[in-house]
């Protein structure tokens, strides 16, 4: 009884002071608005976010094209000034403009260390020091001897070039020593299971292969299934030495920085590519298959860049943190801007990226907190992380703190959406959660995958940042839509490039058409500079998804968006993602999905669809420590987590958790999976369930789990 009574009087203390900081902010309010209103002139920011974006410029029954009203800016002209046409030439100009500038940077590892949890059990963790930085001349020059090097061992100008590595500054030092030397690359996800990788390098006839220390030692298997290849080339790792023997015999296996020391030596000229040359044969992460290799020409990669430049503000003291893979073409045109536009580029990996990852030794701050980037790209799997994050250390907080921060985030979203800024609460509350990327971070590019509202919404207030989403494709070298920064909107994705244009096209069978209300909706085609040649040795796939017209290549996206009034895109489905169920209903699987992540008992999901049943179904990978505070509420205690996912119990629990979050995610109630499936195996690319892009393998997934889809739509 007294506890009762006690925890009645807490909760009463709680709102009662609740109550008292909204008075309070009240006042605040009604005292500084004028001053607010005369600094920060918000009706400006209400008007920049509200312009029109695009016109239409092809208007007939069953598609409409629509093209950007923004002209090109600075860097995009200076661009076309000075004829930057390739890659190559982008290294030769920022070399001369901005020298002795850092350029790439690495953090430097000065011991591996084991450390002791409070559980006893002992894990390797790192003691990092500094970052290293190359200038943009050091750079550049260790590009060309790299690239003379590789002629030095016999690869010839226009010859293949796998690169299998982690992202990292040899990384892109080797792609450019290749342009310099007409080679093409292929680029590999170094996570992309034995199989993957053995396509790529034996479906483009490559010699020589660019790999790293960790990798390398799975080349003792894969060279069986790679005949053609003579030498492989690792980069070295800042601790360990490297184990060359046991190799095939035969093959080559030289250290990276040997190619550069003998590259400075060599009499070999460089050889520069045209625009029109094949610059990179980028491999899709294999969604639906096979992975697919796109070929990205000189032209295609410097188009994506002026239609970044154009999009994305950028200011010389900004600092890139780079740790998405360079194999992904978002990534790669990312930085390629950066060095573009003399941003200095730090490198991390999500082990050591901020100071609580996994691999960062007890009292060493994270690569965030050294480098104190401005910028950085990110996918919205990465973001989702953080948002869950945040949610999770507000709830293990006091009901006070509790009810404070959720208070405060509606107060600022309310005043951001009138055009205000909040300096006051950002600085006493937000900003301290901006510290845990280094405290500088002022815009995140997310790109791959559509981004939830909620998810938009939450990071770019709580880290107090413009997060610009973008669109694009590996086929149109990651260039589409890009969100303006100024746009106060949440999940969309921003208005065509100065580069492309985008067309909507009626697909019938979806009932999505040009002539919908209140917006036009229809497939994505993309035309412009920036849409590949192709697919490499694919030529009837190539004539399936490309076409010419009037001078101008376009590219079927296979995406469903609608363009809302001011000329800016959302994706609002996929034609491979559509099922229709028994009863007439269209479901699309990838925007439940994507709704779905956001609860934070759940770490993944698939939904399936039966077309001869009324209700879906979804297959979750559950995230431990809330499934295991779930089962406490239901009274499992001293139960496993394989135990926790073949409880019935749980199963059910869990089905309500999503229900309910489904309601507030405002889904109709046939998209809502009415049965579910407790996953014990996390989904990784080595298991083959998702891609390298950790994108869902919708076929492989149902052929494993086909006997639980079964039992949840006969139960």
């Amino acid at each position: 009884m007294f506890i009762e009574d006690d925890a009645q009087m807490d909760s009463f203390w709680v709102l009662l002071s609740i109550n008292a900081i909204k008075a309070i902010t009240c006042v605040y309010d009604i005292v500084t608005l004028p001053i607010y209103l005369v600094l920060q002139q918000p009706w400006k920011r209400r008007q920049d976010s509200r312009r029109v974006k695009a016109k239409i410029v092809k208007n007939d029954d069953h598609e409409l094209t629509y093209r950007t009203t923004d002209p090109p800016r600075d860097v995009h002209v200076k661009m076309l000034q000075e004829n930057i046409d390739t890659l190559e030439k982008v290294f030769i100009y920022v070399a001369k403009t901005y020298t002795s500038k850092r350029c790439l940077g690495t953090r430097q590892i000065l011991s591996e260390e084991d450390e002791v949890q409070p559980n006893g059990r002992v894990f390797k963790k790192y003691n990092l020091g500094d970052y290293k930085w190359k200038t943009f001349t050091e750079a550049e020059r260790a590009a060309a001897n790299f690239g003379r090097g590789l002629r030095e061992l016999g690869q010839a100008p226009r010859e293949n070039i796998v690169i299998f590595a982690e992202t990292r500054a040899e990384w892109l030092i080797a792609a450019h020593g290749c342009f310099k030397q007409a080679m093409p690359i292929v680029t590999v996800y170094a996570t992309l299971g034995d199989d993957g990788v053995a396509h790529c390098i034996t479906e483009t006839e490559v010699t020589t292969v660019i790999t790293s220390h960790d990798l390398l030692p799975k080349f003792k298997t894969l060279l069986d299934k790679c005949p053609l290849v003579k030498t492989i080339i690792y980069i070295e790792d800042q601790l360990s030495k490297t184990e060359t023997t046991g190799f095939k015999s035969g093959v080559k296996i030289v250290p990276f920085n040997q190619v550069v020391k003998t590259g400075q030596e060599s009499k070999f000229e460089n050889v520069p590519p045209r625009g029109d040359d094949i610059a990179i044969i980028m491999y899709t992460s294999g969604s639906t298959g096979t992975p697919k290799g796109v070929l990205l020409s000189h032209k295609n990669c410097i188009a994506t860049m002026k239609g970044f430049v154009d999009m994305v503000p950028i200011y010389p003291d900004d600092v890139l943190i780079g740790f998405l893979p360079l194999a992904h073409v978002f990534e790669l045109v990312a930085e390629s801007v950066c060095l573009m536009t003399g941003v200095p580029i730090g490198y991390s990996t999500p082990l050591t990226l901020i100071d609580t990852s996994s691999k960062i030794r007890r009292g060493c701050k994270g690569d965030a907190t050294v480098l104190k980037p401005t910028c950085m790209t990110s996918v919205p799997l990465i973001l989702d992380r953080i948002s869950k994050g945040i949610n999770d250390k507000v709830n293990s907080g006091s009901a006070f703190r509790k009810l404070l921060f959720k208070f405060l985030y509606q107060y600022k979203v309310k005043w951001v959406q009138r055009g205000y800024t909040t300096p006051l609460i950002d600085m006493l509350v937000f900003k301290k959660v901006a510290k845990l990327m280094g405290g500088k971070v002022r815009i995140i590019m997310s790109g791959g995958a559509p981004l939830s509202a909620d998810t938009h919404e939450q990071i770019k207030t709580c880290l107090c940042l413009d997060l610009i989403q973008g669109y694009g494709l590996t086929e149109t070298t990651s260039g589409a839509t890009v969100m303006d920064y100024r746009d106060m909107s949440y999940g969309r994705t921003g208005g065509p490039l100065t580069v492309c244009d985008i067309r909507l096209v009626n697909w019938e069978e979806g009932n999505y058409r040009i002539t919908n209300k209140p917006y036009p909706q229809g497939e994505v085609l993309i035309g412009g500079e920036c849409v590949s040649q192709g697919y490499y040795k694919l030529p009837g796939k190539t004539n399936e998804d490309f076409f010419e017209e009037d001078g101008r290549r376009w590219f079927k996206t296979g995406d469903i968006g609608e363009i809302q009034a001011d000329g800016v895109l959302k994706i609002i489905d996929r034609k491979k993602d559509l099922v229709k169920l028994q009863a007439g209903e269209y479901v699309s699987l990838g925007k439940v999905e994507s709704e779905l992540k956001t609860c934070a008992i759940v770490e993944n999901i698939c939904v399936y669809g039966d077309p001869t049943k009324q209700f879906t179904v979804a297959l979750v990978v559950p995230n431990q420590k809330h499934l295991e505070e779930l089962a406490e509420k239901h009274g499992l205690l001293n139960k496993t987590f394989e135990e926790l996912c073949s409880s019935p119990v749980m199963e059910q629990a869990v089905l309500k958790e999503i229900a309910d979050h489904a309601r507030k995610c405002k889904l109709q109630k046939f998209e809502v999976p009415s049965a579910i499936t407790l996953c014990k195996d996390v989904w990784s690319p080595d298991m083959g369930l998702v891609t390298a892009a950790f994108k869902l393998k919708r076929k492989d997934i149902q052929d494993r789990y086909q006997h639980d889809i079964n039992r949840m739509y006969a139960s």
